[in-house]
């Protein structure tokens, strides 16, 4: 790899093996990694409407509704209607799913450690910083994209 490889492929390289590291130990305590991010939701928001855990996780309602259910299967949340909504589902977590915390972070937080050993503190709030500026300008690209799509219904 040269010093002209595209950031995106070293994105996506670093991606793949972070999140193979996580898998490897969220397996070791029987969640899936798409489990992984509904528990990091509701860890921090617990209660929340479905529609609302699909908002935060960036996935669609019927993709949010199989995560629940399976993990409701496995007594990690449980699904409440609520008396003054009966259409609006809350999930919460059962103390299955909020004990997992204390398994799973400290494991996600190990293999931030290893992924970041010779980097310097500040090489790293560097990194960040540009990652959040770079998701930040993304968005951009796709309306971009889109309005060049459509440009031509515009001038009708």
């Amino acid at each position: 790899m040269g010093s002209d490889e595209r950031i995106a492929h070293l994105v996506k390289d670093a991606y793949r093996g972070w999140s193979s590291a996580l898998q490897a130990r969220l397996r070791a305590h029987d969640v899936m990694y798409g489990q992984w991010t509904f528990l990091r939701i509701l860890w921090q928001s617990d209660g929340i409407t479905q529609r609302q855990l699909s908002a935060q996780a960036g996935v669609g309602e019927p993709t949010t509704f199989s995560a629940v259910q399976s993990m409701e299967k496995l007594g990690y949340v449980t699904r409440q209607k609520m008396r003054d909504n009966r259409k609006q589902v809350r999930v919460f977590l059962a103390p299955k799913g909020a004990s997992l915390r204390a398994l799973l972070v400290p494991a996600a937080e190990e293999i931030s450690d290893i992924a970041l050993v010779g980097i310097s503190a500040k090489n790293v709030a560097i990194t960040r910083e540009k990652l959040l500026a770079i998701n930040e300008n993304l968005p951009r690209a796709k309306a971009s994209a889109q309005d060049d799509a459509h440009g031509d219904d515009r001038t009708l």
